[in-house]
């Protein structure tokens, strides 16, 4: 088992991630379903993403705010995962300062990017259903690429104080990251420094950006549900329903998820240390893995261009 330096006055120039210090025997079990779960969602995000490139009937904006979201999960999964693995398989612990700081801006940022795309997709089926004359004049690709860069740049620019704090304190606490990722406040609490601002600017900023994502997403569909529930044509509420109310159930997992983490963290002297570790990773894993499924594979067309693939090969 790996100790902590503790209290050392010499700069920090890497953190050793110990993965559930509490069961690290067991840990390489875990490893199989993680794998699994990583393929999975690599594969049907990278599936997704060549279907709607090749496919030339997919060009549309719908599918252009579905690839953005399959490009996120992707990233997701590449900044976490293969290094979990790598601690759980070849226990290569150490992470360089730098890394650490990077893994947890790309957490943050791709994280409220991912939220802020479903609040975009919602809207998108608003117009679809509740004005569906006007959906070719304001769903454009132009559309697409504004939302895109609101997206990209509302995320980043919100995210970036969070690696920026932690990356100035000092590190006089030890080393050792009790946890599998560079999470803000796993990092932080190792600084001998004073992290009350670090908490409450990441709690804030979270808090105003996924908030704001989620309200405005129950409110789209709420406005779907009242219109879709006045249709008399038969099947059409049926299949209205069954589309979105696979979308809101999907994103609602994803903030329910955060939620308890939010909620495991503020009661952690009551819960083992291990289960927010085990759902920080699994919030990075189940979300990708579903998504491309949920949005992609139920939608006719995206599984008739992905039949044409196939065929293809």
């Amino acid at each position: 088992m790996l100790s902590p330096r503790n209290y050392s006055t010499a700069p920090v120039s890497e953190f050793l991630l110990i993965c559930f210090p509490n069961f690290q025997s067991w840990q390489h079990w875990l490893s199989l379903p993680l794998s699994l779960l990583f393929l999975l969602a690599m594969g049907a995000n990278a599936t997704l993403l060549i279907t709607i490139w090749m496919e030339a009937a997919l060009h549309q904006p719908m599918y252009y705010l579905l690839s953005l979201l399959s490009l996120l999960d992707i990233v997701l999964c590449l900044t976490v995962i293969p290094k979990v693995l790598a601690i759980f398989w070849f226990d290569l612990k150490p992470i360089s300062f730098s890394a650490c700081f990077l893994q947890m801006y790309i957490m943050n940022s791709f994280l409220t990017m991912e939220s802020c795309t479903f609040m975009i997709m919602a809207y998108d089926r608003y117009v679809a259903i509740c004005q569906p004359l006007r959906y070719p004049s304001i769903i454009t690709d132009q559309f697409v690429v504004r939302a895109a860069m609101f997206i990209v740049s509302r995320n980043a620019l919100v995210s970036l104080p969070v690696p920026i704090l932690s990356a100035r304190l000092s590190y006089c606490a030890g080393n050792v990251i009790k946890n599998c990722i560079c999470t803000n406040l796993s990092v932080s609490k190792l600084s001998c420094e004073d992290i009350t601002f670090n908490r409450l600017y990441q709690f804030v900023a979270g808090w105003t950006l996924l908030g704001s994502d989620l309200i405005l997403t129950v409110l789209s569909y709420s406005f779907i549900l009242k219109v879709v529930l006045r249709i008399k044509a038969e099947g059409a509420v049926a299949k209205a329903l069954n589309t979105c109310g696979s979308h809101f159930i999907l994103i609602l997992f994803f903030s329910t998820v955060l939620l308890v983490l939010v909620i495991t963290n503020l009661a952690r002297k009551r819960i083992p240390p291990d289960v927010p570790i085990l759902l920080n990773i699994l919030h990075h894993l189940i979300p990708p893995a579903l998504n491309p499924i949920v949005y992609g594979v139920r939608t006719k067309e995206i599984k008739q261009g992905i039949q044409k693939l196939l065929g293809k090969l």
